[in-house]
């Protein structure tokens, strides 16, 4: 199983787009800048994601996205399947017409660790990816302060 690119960035931008939200929108030259994805890439990934009511669009000068639903409500789950990204460990893509158009005998092995993957993706919400993000982000604060004061010379000795 392999999430190709199309999941990661659309994961990737939802989590920019919520970490970055506030009283003005988002816009993906913002984000694209930030995540180093192209533009035109983000412009079809938010098309989908909008589309199934995960952002909200706001035209005109200052315009941009916001999230349209509260980040507790939305899954990893629902962002890959907003931009249509297949989660298939199978190489039949479910069709059950792997070997000789029947079914392979590893066929219930790789759909039961798809159910696994799916349920792990559903359970992971946007608002526990940003909370994680923005731990990390003051822990760096932190440690970045701890460095500056080992950076620090020791005054040399007075000498009398």
């Amino acid at each position: 199983m392999r999430l190709t690119t199309k999941g990661r960035f659309a994961v990737t931008a939802m989590i920019d787009l919520a970490l970055n939200a506030g009283p003005e929108p988002v816009t993906l030259a913002e984000i694209s800048g930030r995540q180093k994805i192209s533009l035109s890439y983000l412009e079809q990934l938010f098309g989908k994601l909008r589309r199934n009511g995960l952002v909200q669009s706001v035209r005109g000068p200052g315009g941009g996205y916001r999230p349209a639903k509260s980040l507790e409500t939305v899954s990893v789950a629902d962002i890959i399947i907003a931009v249509d990204e297949p989660i298939d460990a199978t190489q039949c893509a479910g069709k059950e017409n792997c070997r000789d158009e029947r079914k392979c005998i590893t066929h219930d092995l790789w759909m039961s660790l798809n159910d696994h993957i799916f349920d792990y993706l559903r359970a992971v919400t946007l608002a526990q990816l940003v909370a994680r993000q923005r731990a990390e982000a003051d822990e760096t604060k932190v440690m970045e302060l701890k460095d500056q004061r080992q950076r620090r010379e020791s005054p040399s000795p007075l000498t009398v």
